[in-house]
Formats: C-alpha cells, sequence, structure tokens
C-alpha cells in the first residue's frame, strides 16, 4: 500500500502553535501517515516531542507532489505561507485557525482532534480559490515574475513621498493620479488589505478581479471590479520622486524603480482549500467580523414573503 504523506504547517515560535502541531503529529502517526515537516519546524517539534523523530520526515525528502494534504496551524498568514511552500502542486490545504480573524481557516483550535480525523477519513470537498499572476515589466521586458492568493499591491516606498500612477484595464488607460498605492485583489482577498481600504467584499466563488486605490487623490478612485478575462496594469509615473514596491500576500516583494509596470491577470493555477464545512460565506463573513444581525426574522419571517416570488 501507497504510504500517505501530510505536511503539517505551524508557527512553532508560538508555544500554542507548537503543542497543536505534534498533537498533529502524533495523531497522523498514530494512523500511519508520515507528518512532512519544514526544516526549522521539525527541528523545534523534535526537541518538544523526542518520540516523534524515527516518525516524520523533513520536507526536503518528500517531492510536493506526494503530499495528500497540507495541515496549516495559525492564522492567514500561516496559511498563505503554506501556500507558497506547495505551489505547483495540486495539494490542498486545510486551515486549523489559531490567530485572530482567519478568513481561510476552516475549523478552530477546539475541534483540532476531529480536523485531522476527518482529514485522515478524506471528508473534505476541495474548492478552488482563483489566484493571480503578477508580472513586473520595465520597457516591455520581463524583471519579475510570481502569484498572488490574496493580493498584489504596488505601494510607495517612502512614507513621505506620493506615488504617481497611471491604471490601465484591457490596455486602456483608465485614470493617473498620486496615492498611497493600489491593490488588486481577488474574491478570496477582497476580505484582506483591500477591505481595510474600502473595497467591497466579493463572494469567493465569484470569478472576478478587484483593483482598490490606496488614498487616491483624485476625483475618480473608486474601486473597479472586472471579469476573470481582464488584465489590470499600474504604471509607476516617471514623474514619481523616489521608488515604489510591489508586494504579493505580503510575503514577496520587488521594488518598482519610475517606469516600472504591474500587470496582473487570472492566475491559470489556482489554490485549493479542503472543506470540511459548506455552509454560506454569508455566515463566515457574519462570524468572522462579528456582525450585527438583531432584527432578521429568518425564513418564516415577513422579509421571505417579499423575495418569494423568486423562489
Amino acid at each position: 500500500m501507497t504510504s500517505r504523506h501530510m505536511l503539517v504547517v505551524s508557527h512553532t515560535g508560538r508555544e500554542d502553535s507548537l503543542v497543536a502541531a505534534v498533537d498533529v503529529c502524533r495523531q497522523l502517526v498514530a494512523e500511519g501517515v508520515t507528518p512532512v515537516l519544514k526544516a526549522d519546524e521539525h527541528a523545534d517539534i523534535v526537541a518538544k516531542a523526542p518520540d516523534l523523530m524515527a516518525s516524520v520526515a523533513p520536507a526536503e525528502s518528500v517531492p510536493i507532489g506526494e503530499l495528500e494534504l497540507v495541515i496549516v496551524l495559525g492564522g492567514d498568514g500561516t496559511i498563505l505561507r503554506a501556500a507558497e511552500m506547495v505551489r505547483g502542486a495540486a495539494t490542498p490545504l486545510l486551515g486549523v485557525n489559531l490567530g485572530h480573524v482567519g478568513f481561510l481557516a476552516e475549523s478552530e483550535r477546539d475541534d483540532l482532534s476531529n480536523t485531522v480525523r476527518r482529514a485522515l477519513d478524506r471528508e473534505y470537498e476541495v474548492e478552488e480559490r482563483l489566484a493571480l499572476a503578477v508580472r513586473v515589466k520595465i520597457k516591455g521586458e520581463v524583471v519579475y515574475e510570481t502569484w498572488a492568493l490574496n493580493e498584489a499591491t504596488v505601494e510607495k516606498a517612502s512614507r513621505e513621498r506620493m506615488l504617481e500612477v497611471v491604471i490601465e484595464v484591457d490596455g486602456r488607460p483608465v485614470s493617473s493620479f498620486g496615492c498611497d498605492g493600489v491593490v488588486m485583489a481577488t474574491p478570496t482577498g477582497s476580505t484582506a488589505y483591500s477591505f481595510s481600504a474600502g473595497g467591497p467584499v466579493l463572494w469567493p466563488d465569484l470569478d472576478a478581479m478587484l483593483l482598490v486605490p490606496l488614498s487616491p487623490h483624485a476625483l475618480f478612485g473608486r474601486p473597479l471590479v472586472v471579469g476573470p478575462g481582464s488584465v489590470f496594469a499600474v504604471e509607476v509615473l516617471a514623474r514619481t520622486q523616489g521608488t515604489g514596491v510591489l508586494w504579493c500576500d505580503g510575503r514577496r516583494t520587488h521594488d518598482l524603480a519610475p517606469g516600472a509596470r504591474v500587470v496582473v491577470r487570472k492566475s491559470n493555477q489556482p489554490v485549493r482549500l479542503a472543506r470540511l464545512h459548506q455552509g454560506p460565506f454569508t455566515d463566515r463573513l457574519v462570524n468572522k467580523f462579528n456582525l450585527p444581525t438583531n432584527g432578521w426574522r429568518g425564513p418564516e419571517g415577513e422579509r421571505s414573503n417579499a423575495w418569494s416570488r423568486f423562489e
């Protein structure tokens, strides 16, 4: 029988995350599954639980294509780090929230044992999330290429300087202005940086991309939502005093000199998330942001009657 490997990703610098990782590894080993760990996390976990030394495998020894699942213990930042680790493979990620909001996570710390059991029994569905393909061009030549699950952000590099940009959609200019930056986000990322900047929330099953200017000095600086076949471009204008910087998911960065052009389109490789619960995104949104719903009367109330003609 083919051996099973699951990558366990955690923030082992935090005691609660380290303890959770040890618990997960022990549960996997008890079921005959090999936990796979990144080098630094491998050292921390084995130091905490020496009995696991012979049962866990370093990530460098297991091709990512052989990973059945990634179990991520932490907040959205840890999940983004895990997505980066298995980029290029079809391995889904299953998040257990040990952070704060944890929009990408599927379960909470107090449900950890049951989450792992369901992962072992393959009791999950895989949901594909749109990702961004990102390129930086100078004089038509690609000088940097990366991707993003949440957002690609063009920002000013110096706090005291304004970034001068022109934004473009599908090869046509839309507007030029001074600003702090521009966020180009996926529906997944619409509840992250883009949301904080005043952008709309996009339901994750929507096939679309979002552009939100950051503090634009302009009459027209509204968010834009486009279809999956469209292409965004943000060019750092020559009149910019100083430089800009590209950030992707807050993890990958590249400096932008005046004249640099950032081109963003839908990636042909989505990120795959393992889902244990198939409830509506509306409930997740309400729960994560603790939104007030006082006064809602539910399906049996008068509000549903007003919409009955659509059912």
